[in-house]
């Protein structure tokens, strides 16, 4: 019996891959964990195929990797520039790797080269999957069948509280002239947790009770007295933005009960939530400006049926003045007096108007009125 030492044993199975292995390997996978750590990166692959949008398949295969400093700083910078995105979990990648074996850390795939158009078509793909999905799913356009508010002033706001992006959105709103009421929901907008972090940010804002944060109860308004959720994200890397094109998130999103408004903070490229939103706008400053501009409307509107109102007023006291005029005229016109002064007068008896001589007998006292005066006299 040939007994081994478990060094020597170690050193075989060492051996035995180095006369059976190529010196490297390209080999596709998908990033299931990813972090940093002395200018190394460390990862864990896994080959996990993607069976429909959100769902997957059980892990085939598994491996830790690392990408050693002096490679690691050459090929996260190059797969970055070209893919518009820092290297994550979740991503699926064409890799170059060297199987390397250790007598103690067992065995790991070193890291030599990457390729990022594969990771590039495989974004593109996925998105696409998605897309399809909601789109059979009845979710693509399922925020539009929601009401927008005609006032849109109390605002729930899912983005990172240091952000620079809402703090632009914020200043925005406190300038404007208007009352805006904004409740910040924080969440991480990129990176790793981000789709987690903001689907809990949306769940929050479904249990906030209505009274909360000094809110008070407007009868205008359901739910949980918000008018809308907005999603913005700024201030931030330009990348890191996929998360906002995951299944889960967008078909979250799609069948909110609030209305909600994008900004995500990118020029180039419209994101899958930009596409289930019911409001898309390309910055969080131009999303404070929509709404900005959804309230001039009103107060335009409003100042109009102001203007007319004031107007119909003027009219109806310039009519109902003519009418007083003109009874006027007509009361002027039926006072005795006028008829005075025209050599008319009038007779009476104890106060009572005569109007024909059998009304009188002799020896009675009538008043004969004037325009200057009476006269008494006696009837004979």
């Amino acid at each position: 019996m040939n007994r081994y030492t478990l060094s020597e044993l170690c050193a075989l199975i060492g051996e035995a891959l180095d006369d059976c292995l190529a010196p490297s390997y390209w080999v596709q996978a998908e990033v299931s964990s990813y972090s940093e750590k002395g200018g190394h990166a460390y990862m864990e692959l896994i080959d996990s195929p993607k069976s429909t949008a959100g769902g997957s398949k059980p892990i085939s295969a598994k491996m830790r990797a690392t990408c050693w400093a002096g490679t690691k700083e050459l090929l996260m910078a190059y797969f970055e520039a070209e893919t518009g995105q820092r290297l994550q979990a979740g991503m699926t990648v064409l890799v170059e790797v060297e199987v390397q074996w250790h007598a103690v850390y067992g065995l790991s795939l070193s890291i030599v080269n990457i390729d990022p158009s594969y990771t590039i078509g495989d974004m593109a793909r996925q998105r696409q999957q998605t897309i399809a999905q909601l789109q059979a799913d009845g979710l693509l356009e399922a925020q539009q069948l929601l009401p927008l508010p005609t006032l849109i002033r109390r605002i729930a706001v899912i983005s990172s509280a240091s952000a620079a992006g809402y703090e632009d959105f914020k200043h925005q709103l406190d300038n404007s002239g208007y009352r805006f009421e904004t409740r910040l929901f924080g969440a991480v907008m990129q990176g790793e947790g981000a789709e987690r972090s903001i689907l809990a940010a949306l769940e929050e804002i479904s249990d906030s009770q209505t009274t909360s944060n000094n809110f008070k109860p407007l009868q205008t308004t359901s739910n949980n007295g918000f008018d809308a959720v907005v999603i913005i994200r700024g201030g931030g890397a330009s990348t890191d933005l996929s998360c906002f094109d995951s299944y889960t998130l967008c078909a979250v999103c799609a069948q909110y009960e609030l209305p909600i408004i994008s900004g995500i903070g990118h020029t180039r490229d419209v994101s899958v939530l930009d596409m289930v939103a019911h409001e898309s706008l390309k910055t969080p400053t131009a999303v404070a400006e929509w709404l900005i501009h959804r309230m001039d409307v009103q107060q335009n509107r409003i100042n109009d049926l102001l203007t007319r109102l004031q107007r119909t007023a003027e009219r109806q006291i310039l009519i109902r003045r003519h009418r007083v005029e003109l009874l006027e005229q007509r009361l002027a016109a039926c006072n005795p007096e006028q008829f005075y002064r025209k050599g008319y007068s009038l007779l009476t008896k104890n106060g009572k108007v005569i109007r024909s001589a059998s009304d009188l007998k002799a020896g009675e006292i009538v008043t004969t009125h004037l325009a200057d005066g009476t006269i008494q006299s006696a009837v004979l």
